[in-house]
């Protein structure tokens, strides 16, 4: 877990993450001033300490001496090499460059300044002359890719044609003769203002496009048998749910990681927390899925099965709920109305593994870090039509006619099956929560609202049963700022 702590609380830009001899190095902005780009490091990939700051802004009158964005870092050789995004005080912000630097050894960068920079020009992408609609132009978040015997650079970029609020693409450069040269961009969806930290992949030998898209805040995907070829999108290409944004992807060894930060309040504006990774795989049919970081395993220290669960408690006192407890199941059910059936958790910080059975048409869900009251996190699995579902639940003393906090946090799809029952795994580090169904990631995001002790299950005229479940202590976080906000 990773956050800034400036004034702003939202100092967390874009970013990059970098694997070398089994470090993780992470890249990123500071923002508002995007006058330097940070660095921190991390042996865990999750947990991060900052080090000496990689690039500032360069000096009155160079092509970046008004401000740096989002960068790519690569090894070339036996040095490194970072692409990254400048901005010239003379054009107001107004022009967006690509520009260079290298190092020895990852901690100390020097600017190269026989590398001309790579602006927006005629006759593949906006240019300041003759075709800027907006007054400025999109020429950012290198993404350095080799494909065979080829090096590109892809670019966050605009094409020259089409309706004003919808020219964003992926734009490309080749290297050619030692210099990158323009090329037709490499895939336009034709929707979206900007396509934002542009990533390519391959994957049992097809070709993975992502993209962060500011209009709804996701990540997304699309797909291709060729590099260059015709780039398409299944019917739901996201890859990210709502909150997770300027996602970049990393080899770790035979995983394929993906990082972004995550905007606590749902917009550019609020609280960032950079979240630990997620692992991109892809099915039969090539759709891309989420699986959770490898090396939470490494974190648990203590594992509970269920029979070693503390006592389960009707918490609301509903006079219909049932509850059954045998070696193997823990059944509960309401005929009429809600309840939540809760036991008290030891672990602040968990993995949280098991199935749930929901054995009639009611509703059922799991609810965690609750008190005795409610006041808690709760996921509601939608067995019919596939959705699963995190929301704030809990009692709001602040305002006595709105005496009540729900507000829905992120919704996802999963697989639904015919016998309405899911495997499920939920972590609770800190303020990250990450669910699991079935295997693939559903629901990632940060929030710090609620931090009771009880984890448990909700009925509704339901009937749930849970069985081969345990839970896993996770060492504490290292380092993390959190988010300020009133906890219940």
């Amino acid at each position: 877990m990773y956050s800034g702590g400036g004034f702003s609380k939202w100092e967390i830009g874009d970013i990059d993450v970098f694997i070398h001899n089994g470090k993780y190095h992470l890249f990123h902005l500071i923002i508002p001033n995007h006058d330097y780009i940070a660095h921190a490091t991390s042996e865990d990939g999750i947990n991060w300490k900052r080090n000496k700051n990689a690039l500032f802004v360069g000096h009155p009158g160079e092509w970046d001496d008004d401000m740096l964005w989002t960068m790519h870092v690569s090894q070339e050789q036996d040095y490194f090499v970072m692409y990254y995004t400048g901005l010239k005080r003379e054009d107001q912000g107004d022009i967006q460059k690509i520009g260079k630097a290298k190092s020895s050894d990852l901690i100390h960068w020097e600017k190269d300044t026989s590398f001309e920079p790579i602006g927006s020009d005629a006759p593949y992408y906006e240019c300041s002359e003759t075709n800027n609609p907006r007054q400025w132009l999109s020429f950012r978040d290198p993404f350095l890719f080799r494909d065979n015997d080829k090096t590109h650079l892809l670019i966050c970029a605009r094409g020259p044609e089409g309706f004003v609020s919808r020219r964003g693409c992926i734009g490309l450069a080749t290297l050619e003769d030692q210099t990158f040269k323009l090329k037709k961009q490499l895939f336009s969806p034709m929707v979206y203002d900007d396509v934002e930290c542009p990533c390519a992949f391959t994957i049992n030998g097809i070709y993975y496009l992502i993209g962060s898209i500011r209009e709804d805040l996701k990540i997304r995907y699309w797909f291709s048998d060729k590099f260059k070829g015709t780039y398409a999108s299944f019917n739901s290409n996201v890859l990210l749910p709502k909150g997770n944004y300027a996602g970049r992807v990393v080899k770790d060894g035979d995983h394929l990681l993906v990082y972004a930060f995550y905007f606590a309040g749902k917009s550019v504006d609020t609280f960032r927390i950079i979240t630990p990774p997620k692992e991109i795989v892809a099915d039969e049919k090539g759709r891309l899925k989420l699986k959770s970081f490898y090396r939470w395993e490494e974190k648990v220290t203590k594992i509970i099965p269920q029979t070693g669960f503390n006592k389960t408690e009707a918490l609301l006192g509903n006079p219909t709920s049932v509850i059954i407890e045998t070696l193997e199941e823990r059944i509960v059910s309401t005929k009429s109305g809600y309840e939540l059936f809760g036991c008290k958790n030891p672990f602040r910080n968990f993995i949280w593994e098991g199935e749930l059975h929901l054995y009639n048409l009611g509703k059922c869900g799991l609810v965690f870090n609750s008190d005795e009251n409610g006041n808690g996190y709760y996921i509601s699995f939608d067995y019919l039509n596939g959705f699963v579902q995190i929301r704030q639940w809990g009692h709001n003393d602040q305002d006595i006619a709105n005496n009540f906090i729900f507000k829905n946090l992120q919704i996802n799809q999963f697989e639904r099956s015919e016998n309405k029952s899911v495997t499920f795994s939920l972590i609770a580090y800190g303020t990250y929560i990450e669910l699991s169904i079935n295997g693939i990631v559903r629901l990632t995001l940060v929030d710090s609202l609620f931090q009771g002790g009880y984890i448990g299950i909700y009925c509704s005229s339901g009937k749930a049963g849970l069985t081969n479940s345990y839970l896993k202590k996770l060492a504490e976080p290292e380092t993390e700022y959190g988010i300020k906000q009133e906890q219940h």
